[in-house]
């Protein structure tokens, strides 16, 4: 994710909590989305898209603090 930023989001990781977090969950969302896609049961299920919205605002917000830290 955002591989222009690579270094920027290491930097923001250590140093910037409110950050740090919103990356886990995105993250973590990932995780369970992915978990569930390729779980036979649960693959059409409605929580994915609910899950893949609420994944989409975190990687919005990241990219906005991004851009940010970015410009100063």
């Amino acid at each position: 994710m955002f591989p222009e930023y690579r270094n920027l989001i290491s930097q923001l990781k250590q140093n910037d909590a409110h950050f740090s977090k919103i990356f886990e969950e995105h993250n973590g969302l990932d995780h369970e989305i992915i978990r569930l896609e390729q779980n036979p049961v649960t693959q059409g299920i409605d929580e994915i898209d609910v899950l893949k919205r609420k994944k989409l605002k975190l990687k919005e917000e990241l990219y906005e603090i991004l851009q940010k830290a970015d410009q100063d």
